[in-house]
């Protein structure tokens, strides 16, 4: 696959997603480690269901990349802010790490401080969101660690292996952010 450094970090960058990625897509979207904490367990996903989604999911409204690591340009996951509502400006946040190899070593904190990054500092956005299932306490202290805090609970919202979880809503304000993490920047 050809990726794009669009925003780089130390040791990962994020380039725009594209369709040619779809059977590690689908592949990873097929795994209960990696969708089991993303809340789409109950879905089943074939090659031709996610290049479909891939395809219809390139536009200038949301912002979609993959994460890939600097070392040797391995696409390790996804990070995405969607529903972009600029008379608010307010986005959501996406993101996992399909490749278990990389997971639980910083990863997916230096992805979101680039997302964030770009997203006040680029987007003009103002709050951007999350929700998060309370199991997954290694997201949740990922998220705090990124600035987040908790803005609401949704108790008992999902059903996941027998039993409901509650739907913690976090968010992080453009005044609660004040690093710079794109090491790419032409303006520093």
């Amino acid at each position: 696959m050809k990726y794009f450094k669009k925003l780089v970090g130390d040791t990962i960058y994020l380039s725009p997603r594209n369709s040619e990625d779809v059977e590690i897509f689908t592949k990873w979207l097929n795994d209960f480690q990696v969708t089991d904490g993303t809340g789409r367990s109950g879905l089943m996903v074939t090659l031709n269901d996610e290049k479909a989604y891939l395809e219809k999911n390139h536009d200038n409204e949301n912002y979609y990349f993959v994460i890939v690591t600097l070392e040797n340009d391995e696409m390790i996951g996804t990070i995405s802010l969607e529903k972009i509502n600029y008379r608010n400006r307010s986005a959501k946040l996406g993101i996992f790490i399909g490749d278990e190899t990389y997971r639980g070593k910083g990863i997916g904190k230096e992805a979101i401080h680039l997302i964030l990054d770009y997203g006040f500092n680029y987007l003009n956005l103002n709050s951007i969101q999350l929700s998060v299932l309370s199991f997954n306490e290694r997201a949740i202290t990922c998220y705090k660690k990124c600035g987040f805090k908790e803005a609401g609970r949704l108790r008992e919202d999902y059903y996941l292996n027998g039993k409901y979880y509650d739907k913690i809503l976090m968010d992080i304000l453009r005044s609660e952010f004040h690093e710079t993490y794109i090491r790419n920047k032409y303006i520093k």
